[in-house]
């Protein structure tokens, strides 16, 4: 977990967003969102601003309360929290049967606590791309930290307009990240251009299950929340994903909901009825104590008016995950394995 205070949090809100314009991107970002009236279309055109907001506004609650890796997993019991996001991480790179001094692309990296995870594991050199400057920023200072700046690199780009030639790596994935596109068909075929013919490409998606009822005023509001508290335009179904990278010309090799197997449920770290001392700033009490340090901080300067609010909506998505989770409607770890064929150099 990582060691950052809640004093390093306070300090992190807003990422590169001016501190006096923190609360109006709140504003500005939570009106995009169907929970407050907002269009999908609405959120869809304007996603690279409503992306960037997001993670601008939330990563350093994100590094507080889960460390370096943003991403759920499956769990063993016995298992901590850190332990299985370790492994759900070696579990792609074995999908991917990566080799040391292969070239590899992280589509959608965060602060890249996945890419350096996986470049370590596999020993191959592992670029991540993403839209945001301050997770950029944030990243290599932990790449430096690490030892890592000569194996492990970002890269500041839209996914959906990737800025490298055709058939330029041995292996992509995304891990919770590709949700983000505005249309999954279009960042698959961005994906499936820069991956080299014979290889693959491995994805966690955040999905809505078979369960899911479209119909359902109760589905709808848990749906809602996920898309408000996540950044999201919309989330897709497991079928529209896999249609999607196919359209996109992959072949499939594997695919499977996760979530489905899990001993421990994924969204138990989320869940206000489980205490853990291991995941305590995830637990009821933590988020608790969290939120009246912000507030209090917000309160006396140190924090950015608006702070308060975004450890809001992200208490409400929360809710949403921890409701989705338990209905079954919703999944984090919709897993796929899909190949360029070779066909594609011809």
């Amino acid at each position: 977990m990582s060691k950052a205070g809640v004093f390093d949090l306070a300090s992190g809100v807003g990422g590169k967003i001016e501190k006096n314009e923190v609360l109006s991107s709140v504003d500005k970002y939570e009106k995009y969102h169907g929970y407050y009236g907002g269009e999908e279309e609405e959120r869809k055109s304007n996603y690279t601003d409503m992306v960037n907001k997001y993670y601008d506004l939330v990563t350093s609650f994100y590094e507080y309360g889960w460390g370096e890796c943003f991403h759920f997993a499956p769990r063993w019991k016995g298992e901590s929290l850190q332990e299985s996001i370790k492994r759900h991480e070696h579990f792609l790179a074995l999908h991917l049967n990566l080799k040391p001094g292969q070239t590899v692309l992280d589509v959608g990296c965060g602060i890249g606590g996945p890419l350096r995870e996986i470049a370590r594991f596999s020993l191959t050199k592992v670029t991540g791309l993403n839209n945001n400057e301050y997770q950029i920023t944030r990243g290599k200072v932990l790449n430096r930290a690490a030892g890592l700046e000569q194996t492990c690199g970002f890269v500041k780009a839209d996914f959906m307009k990737m800025p490298f030639p055709d058939n330029n790596f041995d292996a992509v994935y995304a891990i919770e990240a590709t949700c983000h596109a505005p249309d999954a068909v279009g960042c698959y075929k961005e994906v499936y251009r820069v991956l080299k013919p014979g290889q693959c490409f491995a994805a966690y998606e955040w999905c809505m299950t078979d369960s899911y009822n479209p119909d359902s005023s109760e589905h709808k509001k848990i749906k809602s929340e996920i898309e408000l508290g996540n950044g999201l335009p919309e989330i897709r179904m497991t079928t529209q994903c896999l249609e999607a990278a196919k359209k996109a010309g992959f072949e499939v090799v594997w695919e499977k909901d996760l979530a489905e197997d899990s001993p421990i449920p994924w969204y138990l770290p989320l869940d206000t009825s489980h205490f853990s001392l291991s995941s305590f700033r995830l637990t009821a009490v933590g988020r608790l104590v969290t939120r009246n340090l912000v507030k209090a901080l917000e309160y006396v300067g140190i924090a950015p008016k608006g702070s308060q609010r975004v450890q809001d909506f992200l208490e409400k998505a929360a809710e949403g995950l921890v409701a989705g989770g338990k209905k079954g409607i919703f999944t984090p770890m919709y897993f796929f394995v899909v190949r360029k064929p070779i066909s594609a150099s011809e």
